[in-house]
């Protein structure tokens, strides 16, 4: 199902590579965007099939509950499977497809930093290349579909050894109570995983400590492909210098 925007917001487009990723890694970023009337829609592109822990029609039922709790919309592409993803050119059309159909102004992926899950940085990638494609008119397999311009890919990290440190970050502020919250159901939505490891814990607390870093409660950091570019230095609200 494709999302409203409300607001005038352009929509959110987030991709995973398994049923959790972006709850844990980005989750609160998702909900802060909905809360504020930007449709969101989350594309997982494996049933987490390789897992210890959990099925793998248990860990789609999670997955749409911790849209739900998100407000998000939820859907599933069908690659290799987990563990099994190519970064393949018709992987990055069809990605290049959802994008002209949701028509987003924001992609967020998995960081491209090789020492982690092997399809997360597959993924980035392809979401990375798919965003160009989007672009170009002339591709045969999209021409039924109008070229889109995405505004900025942000890549995000589920692990503390994902962070990226050739790229420059940007600090999402998301220290009010109800956004903790929130978040912490969304992950807590995938009792599969949680219920093995803290999952709960590790990210709370890297939000913890990057808050600490920005002089905020907790922030999520995004790593952007692009420079960001600001129309003026009003939407600048400080630097993340508390120490």
């Amino acid at each position: 199902m494709k999302p409203t925007p409300q607001n005038n917001l352009p929509p959110l487009l987030a991709f995973g590579a398994h049923p959790d990723d972006i709850e844990f890694g980005c989750g609160a970023v998702v909900l802060k965007e909905t809360r504020a009337g930007r449709a969101a829609h989350l594309v997982v592109c494996s049933h987490g099939e390789a897992g210890t822990h959990g099925t793998p029609e248990q860990r789609s039922r999670e997955s749409h509950r911790a849209g739900e709790i998100l407000g998000a919309t939820v859907e599933f592409l069908e690659f290799e499977g987990d563990a099994h993803l190519q970064p393949r050119p018709e992987h990055a059309i069809g990605i290049a497809a959802l994008i002209r159909t949701h028509r987003p102004a924001i992609l967020l992926a998995p960081s491209l930093v090789e020492n982690q899950h092997p399809d997360h940085p597959k993924l980035g990638a392809l979401v990375r290349d798919a965003a160009r494609i989007a672009r170009y008119g002339g591709v045969r397999e999209l021409r039924d579909l109008p070229p889109h311009a995405v505004g900025q890919l942000f890549y995000y990290a589920v692990s503390s050894d994902a962070e990226p440190a050739n790229l420059g970050k940007v600090l999402i502020d998301i220290s009010e109570p109800e956004i903790i919250a929130g978040w912490t159901a969304a992950m807590e939505a995938h009792q599969s995983q949680v219920s093995a490891r803290k999952y709960v814990e590790l990210q709370l607390t890297r939000a913890r400590l990057h808050g600490i870093h920005a002089g905020v409660s907790h922030a999520i950091a995004l790593f952007p492909n692009d420079p960001p570019v600001f129309s003026s230095l009003t939407p600048i609200a400080h630097g993340a210098r508390a120490f």
